[in-house]
C-alpha cells in the first residue's frame, strides 16, 4: 500500500490523475445527458490531483495532504 501511495502522491501520480478526471469528464460530456454520473466521477481524480490531496491515506493512517504524506513516505522507488 504504501508504494502505491507513494506514486499517487509524487508529481507524476498528480498529473495521472488530473489526466484520469479529465478524460472521464471528456467521455461523459460527450455522452451527453447519460453521462453525467461519469463526470461526476471523473470530478474526484481531478480535484484531488489538483488540491495534492489522497484520500486513500487517511485508511492507511497517513496524512491527507500531498507534501505530508511524500515527507512521511519519502521518494517513489525506482
Amino acid at each position: 500500500m504504501d508504494t502505491l501511495l507513494r506514486y499517487i502522491a509524487s508529481p507524476a501520480g498528480r498529473l495521472a490523475r488530473v489526466a484520469i478526471g479529465t478524460a472521464l469528464i471528456g467521455t461523459g460530456l460527450a455522452q451527453g445527458r447519460k453521462g453525467l454520473p461519469l463526470v461526476a466521477i471523473g470530478l474526484l481524480p481531478l480535484a484531488m490531483g489538483a488540491t495534492d490531496s489522497c484520500l486513500l491515506a487517511p485508511l492507511a493512517g497517513l496524512p491527507f495532504e500531498g507534501p505530508q504524506l511524500r515527507d512521511i513516505l519519502g521518494p517513489v522507488p525506482a
